[in-house]
């Protein structure tokens, strides 16, 4: 099984196997590598091993496409999301700090940027689409426009408010409302107590308030 999924993301991801030599052949066995842990294996991984990376993939995969999928509502594209998540992850494994957070927190923090990209073009695509087809109609309902000019001023205010908020605050609001999860699954994700996440989402929406309060004075 652990060999039918290893070349099966041999296939996915190529470039990771691409003229890799181990500097110690004992440690590129997958049974071996099951015992590490993550920043174990990360450091592996930032060594360029592709064996430690597909562990990494093997234990954050699912949490990885599970978020995906909330977030963009098709199993295809959530796939894609996945698929482009960890491409960027090998590409930027240098970049990974474990005093800043834990891998899962990482890991899905690419995950979520990347759905994020993926619904920022989904949403280009339709307005592309919906101006080709609906011109007319919409030439003849001027106010719709002025309430989708409503609609964008208030999403540009809260991504604005959004925007302000430190890093571990931004994340838990964004799984919440943009990824639909609840308090007990992003806990689940991030690798946190419940109070934790309950604690920094008062505090982030807190500050949100305020920001908005100060926007519409």
């Amino acid at each position: 099984m652990i060999q039918g999924e290893a070349s099966q993301r041999r296939n996915q991801y190529p470039e990771l196997h691409s003229g890799f030599q181990p500097e110690v052949p004992l440690l590129t066995r997958l049974t071996e590598l099951t015992l590490y842990a993550d920043e174990e294996l990360m450091q592996l991984v930032q060594r360029g091993n592709p064996q430690a990376f597909e562990l990494i993939y093997d234990r954050h995969g699912g949490a990885a496409f599970s978020l995906a999928y909330r977030m963009v509502a098709d199993r295809v594209a959530a796939e894609d999301v996945v698929q482009e998540a960890f491409l960027s992850i090998w590409r930027s494994r240098e970049r990974y700090r474990r005093e800043r957070g834990s891998l899962r927190t990482w890991v899905l923090g690419i995950v979520h940027h990347r759905a994020i990209d993926a619904l920022r073009r989904n949403l280009v695509h339709d307005r592309k689409r919906a101006s080709a087809e609906g011109l007319e109609e919409r030439q003849e309902a001027p106010e719709l426009t002025a309430t989708e000019v409503i609609r964008r001023d208030e999403a540009r205010i809260i991504r604005t408010a959004l925007g302000t908020l430190p890093k571990e605050q931004r994340q838990t609001i964004e799984l919440a409302y943009f990824g639909g999860f609840t308090h007990t699954e992003i806990a689940d994700q991030l690798e946190m107590p419940i109070g934790t996440v309950k604690g920094r989402m008062r505090l982030g929406l807190n500050k949100m308030r305020r920001a908005l309060d100060e926007e519409a004075a």
